[in-house]
């Protein structure tokens, strides 16, 4: 049986959160494609059914299309009556006080305003959309909220999992610089060095005597159990805010032994709590 597509369809209010409403859809894994006249969809969606590829797909249409706008209710109902599509019409709106604030703020001119108030442009507007706002799977008020508030509400109602915080993991070596993407450095050249160590020098700290040598120590536990508990504490807090991913970095001198251990160390305890990946920026680097 063949996978179905999904189809998410994008309308509504200008200034209501369409711009911020896509990007947290492709943060969610949707291919989207912004201000695409409805009577383009079809023959787009025929083309994603073809390629066989893309399984999620958002397209946002507002009333900039001008008349080319006027079909979106129709092709959304034909959409719906082809097979191996679901088809989800979600309508983004805000009070008049919201959008005029929201218009005040970023000057952007209202498509509708020509001449004319603001409010007179958004009092057109939603005589305009009345009809396909009423024909709405989904409509979400962002009146109060702020772009991460939205975003939550997107990806808790149409993620296929649990919504979890890609995680990235550095290591690196203070001699070759700081990664410039970092949201977040650790310092562990407080530890031994297992440079050091008769032995231990050509190894890093993905190999076991390395590991151990760094996991031994009194100050490594109770480093890792302080930044570790640090980091469960504050990923719930960067997921609420927004943020779409979170760079760790762990530095040592070199990057090759310390930081190598402790990120691996790090990795292991955010496997069941985030999308976590590590990289190890300078391990290879000889001297």
């Amino acid at each position: 049986m063949a996978t179905r597509i999904e189809v998410i369809v994008m309308t509504g209010m200008s200034g209501a959160g369409k711009t911020v409403a896509m990007q947290a859809l492709e943060d969610i894994g949707f291919f989207c494609v912004d201000n695409l006249p409805p009577a383009l969809i079809p023959k787009f969606v025929e083309i994603i059914q073809q390629n066989g590829q893309t399984r999620r797909v958002a397209l946002a249409c507002d009333l900039r299309g001008g008349d080319l706008f006027q079909p979106l209710l129709d092709t959304v109902n034909q959409l719906r009556q082809l097979s191996g599509l679901e088809v989800l019409l979600v309508y983004l709106d805000a009070s008049d006080a919201a959008l005029v604030r929201r218009y005040k703020e970023t000057r952007r001119r209202h498509p509708f305003v020509d001449g004319a108030r603001l409010l007179d442009g958004i009092e057109a507007e939603r005589k305009a959309l009345a009809q396909v706002k009423a024909g709405a799977d989904l409509i979400l008020d962002t009146s109060d909220w702020k772009p991460p508030r939205l975003k939550q509400e997107l990806a808790s109602r149409l993620s296929k999992s649990p919504y979890t915080l890609p995680v990235h993991i550095i290591s690196f070596g203070f001699k070759y610089g700081i990664p410039i993407d970092a949201d977040m450095i650790f310092d562990v050249r407080f530890l031994p060095n297992p440079h050091y160590v008769e032995g231990l020098r050509p190894y890093t700290g993905e190999d076991t005597p390395v590991y151990d040598y760094v996991m031994q120590w009194p100050a490594t536990q109770e480093f890792l159990q302080r930044t570790e508990e640090l980091i469960d504490f504050l990923l719930p807090q960067f997921t609420k805010e927004g943020k779409s991913q979170l760079v760790i970095a762990v530095g040592c001198t070199g990057g090759k032994h310390r930081s190598v251990a402790v990120s691996r160390h790090i990795l292991e305890h955010l496997r069941d709590k985030a999308d976590a990946y590590l990289t190890h920026r300078d391990s290879a680097r000889e001297g």
